[in-house]
């Protein structure tokens, strides 16, 4: 067992992690951009950050490649991107000139910064770190954590995946235009839900409030139960 192993085993640190509805930390990173605070960063916009468990490795550089590659997609629904990984940001400057090589845009600059969390204090605060993941001195490493924040700095979406999976950027911009949409009306969105489709309104609202609401109409499905909580609307 390496010193560095032994040393984390022992002071394995409490991973509180956040929940949604939760304030983001306003902490304050150095980025390839220089130092950031979180919220001046984001400003007003919606925010996204992801997690990669590793400079100059194979699953996280298909991942920023596509991030890079629809951060117009993320730009046209106002949505800030920032990544993080546990490696300097002398590091991430590299990398991400092999980031955009692969993209076969080798001139081009990546379109969003990338935390340097080389200390993993940050990690450890936000609860990143895959405990099944070890880099070469038996430290953990980030897990692909994807934090989805609102202009309001409250987490509205969490996901984690273990180091192994890579994740999916359109299911991203699929669950950042529910949230967007369902923050402004009094909808949710059904399952495999796209722009467009219609939405289910919401149970709390009456049949009353339901027709004031959408001019569209809203139609609902008879069931077994007899109960009317299948209710559709098209916006």
């Amino acid at each position: 067992q390496s010193p560095h192993t032994e040393f984390w085993s022992r002071n394995k640190p409490n991973m509180p992690g956040l929940l949604l509805g939760d304030e983001f930390p306003n902490f304050e990173a150095d980025t390839t951009i220089g130092r950031i605070k979180f919220h001046d960063f984001l400003g007003n916009s919606w925010g996204i950050l992801f997690s990669h468990p590793r400079d100059f490795t194979p699953v996280c550089t298909t991942e920023l490649a596509c991030a890079a590659k629809i951060s117009d997609e993320f730009k046209k629904r106002g949505v800030k991107m920032i990544a993080l990984s546990i490696d300097s940001v002398e590091d991430h400057r590299n990398w991400s000139k092999d980031v955009m090589a692969f993209n076969s845009e080798a001139e081009s600059a990546l379109p969003f910064p990338i935390i340097a969390d080389d200390k993993r204090e940050l990690s450890v605060q936000l609860g990143m770190l895959d405990p099944d993941e070890r880099d070469k001195d038996g430290m953990p490493l980030t897990a692909r954590c994807v934090f989805v924040i609102g202009p309001d700095k409250k987490l509205k979406l969490s996901i984690l995946y273990p180091a192994t999976t890579g994740r999916n950027f359109n299911e991203l911009l699929r669950v950042i235009d529910s949230l967007q949409l369902t923050a402004q009306k009094k909808v949710a969105t059904p399952v495999d839900w796209k722009p467009g489709d219609k939405v289910m309104v919401i149970p709390s609202l009456s049949e009353a409030e339901a027709t004031a609401l959408f001019p569209n109409g809203v139609t609902t499905k008879e069931l077994p139960s007899g109960k009317k909580y299948l209710r559709y609307t098209q916006l």
